[in-house]
């Protein structure tokens, strides 16, 4: 390229060198004949900036205006008109130059904008990372069909007419993937994927279910009533789980799918009604509404891969999943109680462990060893993925009904004239003993989080899925049996005359071993399942933690097994029993939240600059260095074999 030689550039002297800009405004404006004007964002703010403003700059050639006045956008719009004019001075004093320059900056911002894609902001933050946890290998794409440069959607937009734009209602629309894994990135929607009413009304739905699955198992505490209990409640978290999943992929705001939603919950409802007579008179009624809903997602899977070819070979393998077990749940009902047990139990392994079955062929087809399952590689290019705050969300919303029928088991009808007796003692306790679980899991385990289990690794998010099972079902068989043992009348003070009549019926005078057990052990095997589910997490280590993680979850291996054993103590009445649970429940509580509090904070106020301790694969050396300089490191391009080991570090 040909260069000429020019003048240099005439820029009028009274222009202003630069604005303050911190965050997404403008904090000060610089006016041509020097002047400065201080943008203060609240009333507040302008009157401490009029009062400390005179001693910093004693020139006095300042103002001060508070953001959104008519003052501030009078003097944006005076600049505004300033700075064009300096703009048209330049393109008609060097107009060749002036276009030259327009054309690099503008390939520079297309190319800045392409880079804040593709490295720092390559995720919004509806992504959550501050929730959930950093993760490189997520990629933010555009709701829209149509592909859209990052800066479109910063354009003007006309909110008047857009306010007055209604949406239609349709019968049918095309499917959308939510999320999807293509070679090793998450491709996902900016937004956050909001809970549906419908999947609220299906929660209502459960809150039945659960109630009678755990009444049940209370009325027979006996190996054959903890059979029943374990595949029912097994079939109904599968009913449930699977609904989640295909609205958690696919959007399709429609009324099909509405129509959808209610064939399932009929499923739902006809799976209910025949739960306690299930291995008595109607196996088949039980089996035949769940094989409805399954085989119902299985055609729906068909469905979506033929209208979405980019997932239709991950579609048909999910499909298969569902009709191999299926077929197997066929011949269970040709076979009769007990030999029908076996097939029901591989049945039961193959539903559940079906999806890690598929993903786990996925991850075997993308290796490059070369065999029958290579061939297919090209199945599992693009396939759907779980959306984290909807996965976490709907999983919390189950355990918070489970919480809420171990409450509701607790409450009883009194008609003594003062009620303060051992029946309200040993409701109160386990009032208590569910308080205590909701807060260990909700604002211990949930809490402080560094990367999320589902973020954090595939072995992780498998894990802390398949966790919640057991815990859910040891939870929900402890509550029931724990409304049983609230109205026992094995204590002092407990007279079944203070009972209403409707109570009265389910009063026992003597605790059956099989209750003992259910209760203690489901009590420890949800609280081991709930250390197996803080594991998966990576949590925050701050500086000062006066116990960290690795101290205080030991602590509830040796009292899970405690509470497995505590039966074995069976000259314990059901005050005593109760009383015990919920003390080695409350101390688990008690070094959880003394473990999580500062050495350098009193318990009223905040003494100290929060800070948490992370792990991160480079040298401190660089650490060091970059805070001294004020560069950014990209912890995804840091490679561990460059010399890089791991370590923890304070991040302020």
């Amino acid at each position: 390229m040909e260069t000429t030689p020019t003048q240099p550039l005439e820029i009028p002297a009274e222009a202003p060198t630069h604005h303050l800009h911190t965050g997404r405004r403008l904090r000060k404006l610089l006016k041509p004949d020097g002047g400065r004007i201080h943008i203060a964002a609240s009333p507040e703010e302008h009157l401490r900036l009029s009062r400390t403003l005179p001693n910093i700059e004693p020139d006095d050639n300042f103002e001060v205006h508070i953001h959104g006045s008519v003052e501030h956008l009078e003097a944006v719009r005076e600049l505004h008109a300033h700075h064009e004019q300096r703009r048209a001075h330049l393109r008609n004093t060097h107009g060749n130059i002036y276009d030259e320059f327009e054309n690099v900056k503008a390939d520079l911002d297309t190319l800045a904008d392409e880079l804040h894609q593709l490295t720092d902001h390559g995720i919004s933050l509806d992504a959550n990372f501050s929730k959930f946890g950093y993760d490189a290998h997520i990629r933010t794409r555009d709701p829209d069909s149509s592909a859209s440069s990052f800066s479109e959607h910063h354009e003007k937009r006309d909110w008047d007419a857009e306010r007055r734009k209604g949406q239609s209602i349709k019968f049918w629309k095309k499917p959308t993937v939510r999320q999807y894994w293509h070679k090793g990135l998450l491709w996902r929607a900016s937004e956050v994927e909001e809970v549906a009413s419908f999947e609220l009304f299906i929660d209502l739905l459960y809150v039945g279910i659960i109630a009678v699955i755990g009444d049940n198992a209370a009325e027979d505490p006996t190996g054959f009533g903890f059979l029943r209990f374990a595949i029912t409640f097994i079939l109904g978290w599968k009913m449930w789980s699977d609904l989640t999943l295909i609205i958690s992929w696919f959007e399709a705001d429609d009324i099909f799918q509405r129509v959808q939603v209610l064939f399932v919950m009929i499923c739902l409802v006809g799976f209910t009604l025949n739960i306690v007579q299930a291995f008595e008179t109607t196996y088949v009624q039980l089996i035949s509404f769940y094989l409805a809903q399954r085989l119902f997602n299985a055609v729906h899977f068909i469905w979506t891969g033929y209208l979405l070819p980019m997932v239709r070979g991950y579609m048909i393998m999910n499909a298969i999943a569902i009709v191999v077990p299926a077929a197997i749940w066929i011949a269970s009902i040709q076979v009769d109680y007990p030999n029908r047990i076996a097939l029901i139990w591989i049945a039961i392994f193959v539903d559940i462990f079906s999806v890690m079955g598929v993903v786990s062929l996925k991850r075997w087809a993308e290796s490059e060893r070369p065999g029958f399952v290579a061939r297919y590689r090209d199945w599992f290019d693009f396939f759907p993925a779980i959306n984290i705050e909807h996965k976490t969300e709907r999983t919390n919303a189950f355990v918070t009904l489970v919480f809420g029928y171990s409450v509701v088991a607790l409450l009883f009808q009194n008609k003594a004239p003062f009620g303060i007796n051992a029946f309200f003692g040993k409701a109160v306790l386990g009032l208590i003993q569910a308080f205590s679980f909701n807060w260990l899991y909700f604002e211990i385990d949930s809490w402080n989080l560094h990367t999320h289990a589902i973020r954090r690794h595939f072995i992780s998010s498998m894990a802390w899925m398949t966790a919640h099972l057991p815990f859910i079902m040891g939870y929900v068989l402890a509550a029931a049996s724990l409304s049983r043992l609230v109205l026992a009348t094995d204590c002092h003070d407990a007279n079944a005359e203070d009972l209403t009549e409707a109570y009265i019926s389910n009063s026992q005078n003597e605790l059956p071993a099989g209750l003992r057990w259910f209760y203690c052990a489901g009590l420890g095997i949800a609280l081991l399942c709930m250390t197996i589910i803080s594991l998966c997490h990576v949590h925050k280590e701050f500086d000062g933690q006066r116990i960290s993680k690795r101290y205080r979850i030991p602590v509830r291996i040796p009292v899970a097994i405690t509470l497995i054993l505590l039966p074995l103590a069976d000259k314990l009445n059901s005050l005593q029993l109760i009383s015990t649970t919920t003390g080695l429940v409350v101390l688990v509580l008690m070094v959880d939240v003394y473990g999580s509090t500062s050495i350098y904070e009193s318990f009223w106020r905040c003494t100290s600059q929060g800070k948490y301790r992370a792990e991160c694969p480079m040298k401190k050396k660089l650490v060091i260095d970059a805070v001294k300089t004020g560069a950014t490191i990209r912890l995804d391009e840091v490679q561990v074999g460059d010399g890089g080991e791991k370590g923890f570090y304070d991040i302020i």
